[in-house]
């Protein structure tokens, strides 16, 4: 299926590239988004009249991301939890934790928005967490977990 790219999707295109997509895709995804819409002809004429708007939204969409991205660089994040005596933690540390004691220290941050490759965390120490404001935006952060008895 032939769509429009209305935002920028990693390792899809930028805003305006018509792209070729599989079906479930466009329809389960990108459609119900809002990060594109079907290449019509009806469509690429009316993108074409919105691009400018479209533009300056994206714009104003990352330089808040670049902002909040300044603000929480190099934080660090304590979170503690019930382990045992070899620093295991009885249950784990996951990005919706992350993302409350961020909220705590007064910073918004969706737990969709929190990177963890290797999945939750289950050991006691300090753990480097990158955090995907945007999809051209990273922030890194330390994340100490802490155990208690």
């Amino acid at each position: 299926m032939q769509v429009i790219l209305m935002e920028k999707v990693a390792n899809l295109g930028v805003l305006g590239d018509v792209v070729k997509v599989k079906d479930g895709f466009a329809r389960n995804f990108l459609i119900p988004q809002g990060k594109a819409k079907r290449a019509t002809a009806a469509n690429l004429k009316e993108f074409e009249g919105r691009r400018a708007d479209l533009e300056k939204k994206a714009n104003e969409t990352l330089v808040s991301a670049q902002e909040r991205a300044a603000k929480i660089e190099g934080l660090m994040v304590q979170v503690t939890q019930k382990a045992g005596v070899d620093g295991r933690l009885f249950g784990s540390v996951t990005n919706s934790d992350i993302a409350e004691a961020l909220k705590a220290l007064g910073n918004e941050v969706t737990k969709a928005e929190i990177r963890m490759p290797q999945g939750p965390l289950k050991q006691v120490g300090d753990y480097p967490i990158v955090l995907q404001l945007h999809t051209d935006v990273l922030a890194n952060i330390t994340v100490s977990v802490l155990g208690e008895q």
